[in-house]
């Protein structure tokens, strides 16, 4: 059964979808099989991958879950495409946002996303989900499929500020929905070691939450080139294999494959 984890902070712009797609590559080039699930329904990650006129597509996250929620037959391998970076993707569109309200009224609602990933979870050695900026429903059924949750947070104050409503959710998704959820590390982002600013918001994350929760080690640096990678439909570490940032998501995901500290905090 292949591990699920959810790359999640209802901040946007911390660096959630280059963090899904780098940790991805990295895990592939480690030998494992990766499935990448794009559950925003501003889809960019599907459209930093190169899939460009992702809302003209037929089959996505949002269709197998309408397929779920009116008990019709669907295949969720119509949905997955493949990456020339080894990795298979689900993806998304603004049709997402219709199964939002959708989802409000259907039976066993938080657990619509699990059902999915669960036919086909054997299949995969790790499920990364990229979760939209909220603590919507979608969200939290992502939290409620996923064995782990990976929170990127850029290294400044108020994003920082932020992960106490994040940590909220998490707790009440662990303690009515999902009781097996674990929080497998804070990963500070968009570092800049070269302002005081950068350097103390880091630290205080590690302070403030190092003793509870798991905070990376490495810390993801700011650089020009992780925002040049989507015009070119492909990852950092293909990109700018040698630059710091691909080094950085290399580190991570050698991290994140090793399995000594697995299941380090409960949620």
């Amino acid at each position: 059964m292949g591990k699920v984890i959810s790359i999640c902070n209802q901040k946007g712009g911390v660096g959630k979808t280059t963090t899904t797609v780098s940790l991805g590559v990295g895990l592939v080039n480690q030998g494992y099989k990766v499935l990448l699930i794009d559950a925003d329904p501003q889809g960019d990650l599907t459209t930093s991958l190169g899939w460009y006129q992702n809302d003209d597509m037929q089959h996505t996250l949002a269709s197998l879950i309408g397929s779920v929620i009116q008990d019709k037959d669907y295949s969720i391998k119509e949905a997955i495409l493949h990456h020339a970076e080894g990795m298979d993707v689900i993806p998304s569109n603004i049709d997402l946002a219709d199964m939002e309200t959708q989802l409000v009224t259907t039976m066993n609602r938080e657990a619509t996303v699990k059902r999915l990933i669960d036919s086909i979870k054997d299949e995969y050695d790790y499920i990364l989900i990229d979760c939209m900026p909220s603590l919507g429903m979608i969200t939290v059924n992502a939290l409620t499929a996923s064995d782990t949750v990976i929170i990127p947070v850029q290294a400044q104050f108020l994003p920082a500020k932020g992960m106490t409503s994040l940590l909220t959710t998490i707790n009440k998704v662990n303690k009515h929905l999902n009781p097996n959820l674990e929080i497998e590390g804070v990963l500070i982002t968009l570092a800049d070691r070269r302002t005081n600013l950068s350097k103390q918001t880091a630290n205080m994350i590690r302070s403030n939450f190092g003793e509870h929760i798991k905070v990376f080690d490495v810390e993801i640096p700011v650089a020009v080139k992780a925002a040049e990678t989507s015009a070119h439909g492909a990852s950092i570490l293909k990109y700018d294999a040698k630059g710091t940032v691909a080094q950085a998501y290399q580190e991570l995901a050698k991290e994140v494959g090793d399995d000594e500290w697995m299941g380090y905090g409960k949620a």
